[in-house]
């Protein structure tokens, strides 16, 4: 399996960007992480990138697509969120999302683990045939038939969550528990809330099924997000990741930015 991966990660109308991504692969899996800061003045960017940090070097030492893998990297950048906190009043509210896709290319499937709002979609045949719950308040009234699932962007409290990387008494990520079987021209799309938050799963699709190529469909993706945005819009970042049968493997080093 080969893949083919995009990234984008802008500050959109603040003066910060505490969004932070990273990948990192060997000969036989691939590795993408993406992270949402929040916290306070400067608190949000390190908590985002510590997860980050944190999480590819759990992979780089332990490199494993299991469910209980994902869990364990989860659980180490939860744990230097906590300590961090505490070592500093800036940084004692800092907290972060987190997604955490894992690909065995070797053997063509994939797992995936997040905690928060940023998601994960993955298309086949330019469709949505997967895709995260957010753990926020307003995901939880659509679930309990509160609220249609087409109001959850301008619902009240959207950004309200109650679970994400920063608590030390409750700790409970949702990790995929089966293997997800990887086909020819599958595209998974890793963005924050920021990104997500002005373009819905139908123009998601229809872009894709009209663009030329993965690259171009992440631009066209980041076009509409600046047209719905407004003044003092939120970061925004995205991770595409296109997935194509080969014999040779794509190899990324260990790398992360914001």
């Amino acid at each position: 399996m080969e893949l083919e991966i995009h990234v984008l990660s802008k500050p959109g109308g603040r003066a910060i960007n505490e969004d932070a991504y990273g990948v990192w692969s060997n000969p036989g899996a691939c590795f993408c992480v993406i992270s949402d800061g929040a916290g306070g003045h400067l608190a949000g960017e390190v908590a985002s990138r510590l997860a980050v940090k944190q999480v590819l070097e759990w992979f780089y030492r332990t490199p494993d697509v299991g469910s209980d893998a994902l869990e364990a990297a989860l659980k180490s950048a939860n744990d230097a969120i906590v300590y961090e906190q505490r070592q500093s009043p800036e940084t004692s509210d800092m907290r972060a999302t987190i997604l955490v896709l894992a690909i065995d290319t070797a053997n063509a499937t994939a797992r995936w683990a997040h905690i928060g709002d940023t998601r994960l979609y993955c298309f086949r045949g330019k469709r949505i045939i997967a895709q995260t719950r957010d753990h926020s308040v307003v995901q939880s009234m659509v679930d309990a038939g509160y609220l249609e699932q087409k109001n959850l962007r301008a619902a009240p409290r959207r950004n309200a969550l109650f679970a994400a990387l920063g608590d030390a008494q409750a700790f409970a990520p949702s990790v995929e528990e089966n293997l997800f079987p990887v086909r020819d021209g599958d595209v998974f799309l890793l963005c924050t809330d920021g990104f997500w938050e002005y373009l819905d799963e139908a123009q998601m699709e229809r872009l894709l099924m009209q663009a030329e190529s993965p690259d171009a469909w992440l631009r066209q993706l980041e076009a509409e997000v600046l047209k719905g945005g407004r003044a003092g819009q939120d970061n925004y970042s995205a991770l595409v990741v296109s997935c194509t049968e080969s014999e040779e493997v794509t190899r990324m080093p260990l790398a992360s930015g914001a």
